[in-house]
This record gives structure tokens, C-alpha cells and sequence, in this order.
């Protein structure tokens, strides 16, 4: 097999933009406005050659939100809390738990949701129903 020089010296990583992970905020934006770009021309189409790009360049920001933007645990009961705060609801308006006693217990800690509530919850929030399980400490 015969090999030959397959890369250059590279003396300005910037010169290889989308394979260089974002160091700065200045960076991550460029990645961030380069992945909407690519986004923009060949939306959802793995079929395309360009497609890998997207998901190199994906990775690369996701890791850079990772290390500067660290998610924070929610727990289950402020998971609903901050729902029923978004929709404007009161405990009467969550028939998936049962009656306002109930949801009272559930708001309080003393009583976990079921798996029938927890899917028929996330069904109607929109969210993974991981949302809702209990705390594990």
C-alpha cells in the first residue's frame, strides 16, 4: 500500500472551521450559525454527502454546552410545579392525577405518581415522561 502525505502542517486550526471544537463564545457562535446554515440547505437528509457535517459539528457544540452549560437537576415535583406555573393551572385541572387531594399529595412529596399519571402527564405537557419519575438520590 503506498502512502503519501495526507495532511499538511497545520499552523491556524481556524483554517479548518467546522472540524475545530468552539474554545470561546466567539467560536461557539460561528459553530452555532454554521450548523443553522447547513441546517438551512440540507435540512433533514442523511442521504446527503454534507449530512456527516451536521453531525460532527453537532457534536462539537453539544460538548461545548456540555462543559460551559452544565443542566441542573430538576426534581420530579418542580418539574410539575414549573408546568402547572406555564399553563396557568391549578391542582382542580389535573384530572391525569386524580382530585385536588391527591395532586395536593403528590405536590407535597407524600404520594408518587403512577405510571398511568406519569404517561398520561408527559402526554400532556409535551415531555419525556423521565420527567416525572421520582427522585433518585
Amino acid at each position: 500500500m503506498k502512502t503519501g502525505v495526507v495532511a499538511r502542517r497545520i499552523t491556524r486550526p481556524e483554517e479548518l472551521g467546522l472540524f475545530v471544537a468552539p474554545r470561546n463564545e466567539r467560536e461557539y457562535d460561528a459553530a452555532v450559525a454554521q450548523l443553522g446554515e447547513l441546517m438551512d440547505e440540507i435540512g433533514d437528509n442523511p442521504r446527503d454527502r454534507r449530512y456527516r457535517l451536521i453531525e460532527t459539528l453537532s457534536a462539537l457544540i453539544e460538548a461545548y454546552d456540555r462543559e460551559h452549560y452544565p443542566a441542573h437537576e430538576v426534581s420530579s415535583i418542580d418539574m410539575l410545579r414549573f408546568l402547572m406555573e406555564q399553563h396557568k393551572l391549578t391542582q382542580r385541572d389535573l384530572p391525569e392525577i386524580g382530585g385536588r387531594g391527591t395532586v395536593s399529595e403528590v405536590l407535597r412529596g407524600k404520594r408518587e405518581l403512577n405510571t398511568k399519571q406519569l404517561l398520561a402527564l408527559a402526554k400532556r405537557f409535551g415531555v419525556p415522561p423521565a420527567a416525572f419519575l421520582p427522585d433518585r438520590a
